[in-house]
């Protein structure tokens, strides 16, 4: 790192001492942009680094509701509206017991440069709750929803900030959420995405993340002259993303072997097919049941308790569960055992260490702001569609989406190619092209206009 981004992160730990996850964010981007540090001194002048490490806003705000008994809870609600400048706020609401203000940070920090990679006019944010929706009636879900929208409606709009799902929110919980913002403020407009087909939602949205992380992977693997027919894969995950993606990899000929849940994963050494998976969403989005019934209805898979998948040897690897579920041992193990390949379709899946092993090892690694940013894209083209009170059909919306990773790609190639100094030859640094590439951008414009 150079004198000034040394600086400014001493400074950033000084004051989020207590926010691990958002430290490691800031450090990772930090350690990859000094190279465009160096050759345009603009950037620490205007103090950069200080402005878009520090959200523009942060609102957190108590949210009470009453369950089916009427007994009364409390709950914390956040929003944290990051950076403007090149759009307005666009990320997803997350309830989880795990929520806080940190993590918040975290996930708001990376969607500005993920965000900025898509080329889409969307600056970035973050919110959610410590709230859990799992084991909660649909009557509390939607009291629940409505109360959190309350208080957030104060603060979004179509052109100020445009929540979308995340881990917790899906489609009912937007619903919920959008009938609350509709009802407060007379308007029906694209304030959240990730709607119902029936009201605004775009076609491919679910898909979008899974299948998006699959065409970033196809594009690494065409720098190499290489695809992924025939690749056993290894993916982590077995909720919307991770679904999609194993859709997507059958169809272009992968053999994904593994899905997982928080209580451990399946390994089936004859492929996870398009009917198998159909089974899986079967399971998980309709029964709500855990993965390991997998093994119990597929005889020749195995069912691993309270483990993650990366010991399986590979071809190629999907994390798409949570961050940090892939240390620097597991990392080096992928490695040892034939792993060429990962591509991540949750955010900061890898810690610091696993990034240095991938690194290190030279092989093809895309970083979830670059690789999973097909999620939010297609977030990006439901308000095109919504402001243009226009419905796009399935394959139109495909084929943007699989035009907008192929630039992500580019650019962040490009990128890695004139600034990265250990991306030469057969390597490429997509870690440093995403920083540089999604930073570039939104620095620039934070210089054009002023000190805001």
């Amino acid at each position: 790192m150079s004198d000034y981004t040394t600086r400014v992160l001493e400074q950033v730990r000084a004051k989020n001492a207590a926010e691990p996850e958002f430290l490691q964010a800031v450090q990772e981007v930090f350690s990859t942009i000094t190279p465009v540090l160096a050759a345009n001194k603009k950037y620490e002048d205007n103090c950069i680094l200080e402005r878009i490490v520090e959200p523009e806003r942060t609102i957190i705000f108590r949210v009470p509701w009453a369950d089916d008994n009427g007994k009364i809870h409390v709950n914390r609600g956040y929003r944290v509206e990051y950076n403007s400048a090149i759009g307005p706020y666009k990320g997803g609401l997350r309830f989880h017991p795990s929520v806080n203000l940190g993590i918040l940070k975290f996930l708001g920090f990376e969607q500005i440069f993920k965000n900025s990679l898509t080329t889409l006019p969307m600056g970035g944010g973050k919110g959610g709750a410590d709230f859990d929706p799992k084991g909660k009636s649909n009557g509390e879900v939607m009291r629940f929803c409505q109360s959190f929208m309350t208080e957030l409606q104060r603060h979004i709009g179509p052109d100020t900030d445009v929540p979308a799902g995340d881990i917790g929110v899906g489609a009912r919980e937007i619903g919920y959420m959008f009938g609350q913002y509709k009802r407060l403020r007379n308007e029906f407009t694209g304030v959240l995405t990730g709607k119902s087909l029936n009201w605004g939602g775009s076609l491919i949205r679910p898909e979008a993340t899974g299948f998006g992380t699959v065409y970033f992977a196809q594009n690494m693997l065409a720098t190499k002259g290489d695809d992924l027919q025939g690749k056993v894969c290894v993916v982590s995950g077995s909720g919307n993303v991770a679904q999609y993606l194993v859709k997507k990899l059958n169809e272009l000929g992968a053999k994904p072997v593994t899905m997982s849940d928080s209580n451990g994963y399946i390994f089936d050494p004859e492929g996870i097919s398009l009917e198998k998976l159909e089974w899986i969403m079967e399971l998980k989005n309709e029964r709500r049941g855990r993965i390991k019934e997998y093994a119990d209805a597929f005889p020749g898979a195995q069912y691993f308790e309270g483990q993650r998948p990366w010991n399986v040897p590979c071809d190629c690897a999907f994390p798409c569960a949570t961050q940090n579920e892939i240390n620097g041992a597991e990392a080096a193990t992928l490695i040892k055992n034939g792993c060429k390949l990962v591509a991540e379709g949750a955010n900061m899946p890898t810690d610091l260490d696993g990034i240095n092993a991938y690194l290190q090892a030279k092989i093809l690694y895309g970083p979830a702001k670059a690789a999973n940013a097909g999620g939010v894209a297609t977030s990006g083209l439901e308000m095109s569609q919504n402001s243009m009170r226009l419905k796009w059909s399935a394959e139109e919306v495909d084929e943007k989406l699989f035009g907008i990773m192929k630039n992500i790609h580019e650019n962040a190639y490009n990128h890695a190619r004139e600034y990265s100094p250990d991306s030469a030859g057969d390597f490429t640094n997509y870690v440093a092209g995403a920083n540089i590439a999604g930073f570039v951008k939104v620095a620039d414009s934070m210089i054009d206009q002023g000190l805001v």
